[in-house]
C-alpha cells in the first residue's frame, strides 16, 4: 500500500494537532484527502497519564478522525532541540510518505517543544529536497509549510471553516481524557492549564477567529512565504 499522504502534520505531542486543527484535518479526510500525524515525543514528562495511556488516546482519537496513519518517533519530550539527528529523523519522514502539505505547531508558543518542533519540522522540509541529503533516500519537492495554533495565537493569514466538523473535533479532543479530564474521586490528577477549563477556552478561540467572518469555528493557520494565487475570485456573468 502506498505511504504517500496529501497532508502530514507534526506535532511535538499527541494532542497538539488536535487542538490546533482537528476541524481542518476531519475536513479533509471526508474530502478524500489521505491526511496523517506524526507525534515527534511519547510526553513521557506531562503531569498527567503516561506514554502507554497516551498512544491509546492519540490511536482512539485517530480512528475519530478517520487519519491514514499515525506515528510516534519517539524523541525525548523536553528534549527536542533541532539537532542534526533529530531534524534527519523527521526529514525521513517527509521523504517516505511525500505530502504536498506539511503543518507545524506556530513558531511561538508557551511551551518550548512546540517552539522547537516548529523549527525542526522547518529544517526537515527544507532538507527534503536536498539530493545529497540522505541521499540514500530520494529526494522530494519541497511540501507546502504551514503553521497551526496551540497555545499561542496571532491574526491568522489562512481560515479554514471548520463548522460542519467542530463535533468531531470536540470527539477528538475527548480522547484525551488524561489531559483535559479532571479525574476521578481518588483518581491521582495534577492540576494543569489543560484540565482546568482548556478545551473550552479552544472552542471559544475558534468561535473568535471565525467571528469576523460570520463563521460559527475557524481554525486559522500561519505561513512565512507569500500565499500564491491564480486570479483574486471570479469574474462577475
Amino acid at each position: 500500500m502506498s505511504e504517500r499522504l496529501d497532508i502530514l502534520i507534526f506535532g511535538a505531542h499527541a494532542d497538539d494537532a488536535e487542538i490546533g486543527m482537528a476541524g481542518t484535518i476531519a475536513k479533509h479526510v471526508a474530502a478524500g484527502f489521505r491526511v496523517g500525524i506524526c507525534d515527534l515525543t511519547q510526553a513521557e514528562l506531562s503531569s498527567n497519564g503516561n506514554p502507554e495511556l497516551r498512544k491509546q488516546e492519540a490511536d482512539a482519537a485517530a480512528i475519530s478522525l478517520g487519519l491514514t496513519m499515525r506515528l510516534n518517533l519517539g524523541l525525548p519530550d523536553r528534549g527536542l532541540f533541532a539537532t542534526s539527528a533529530q531534524i534527519a529523523e523527521v526529514t525521513e519522514v517527509i521523504r517516505r510518505h511525500e505530502p504536498t502539505l506539511i503543518f507545524a505547531p506556530y513558531w511561538e508558543d508557551r511551551h518550548p517543544d512546540h517552539i522547537a518542533c516548529s523549527k525542526i519540522v522547518e529544517e526537515a522540509a527544507f532538507n527534503a529536497k536536498l539530493r545529497r541529503y540522505m541521499p540514500d533516500k530520494p529526494a522530494i519537492n519541497q511540501p507546502e509549510l504551514y503553521f497551526y495554533f496551540i497555545n499561542d495565537w496571532r491574526s491568522p493569514d489562512l481560515l479554514v471553516d471548520v463548522t460542519d466538523y467542530y463535533e468531531v473535533k470536540e470527539q477528538a479532543l475527548g480522547c484525551y481524557r488524561s489531559q483535559f479530564g479532571q479525574g476521578t474521586s481518588g483518581e491521582d490528577v495534577a492540576k494543569t492549564p489543560l484540565n482546568q477549563g482548556y478545551v473550552e477556552r479552544v472552542k471559544a478561540r475558534d468561535a473568535l477567529l471565525g467571528q469576523r467572518n460570520l463563521i460559527p469555528y475557524a481554525e486559522g493557520f500561519a505561513i512565512k512565504t507569500p500565499y500564491q494565487v491564480n486570479l483574486f475570485g471570479t469574474p462577475k456573468s
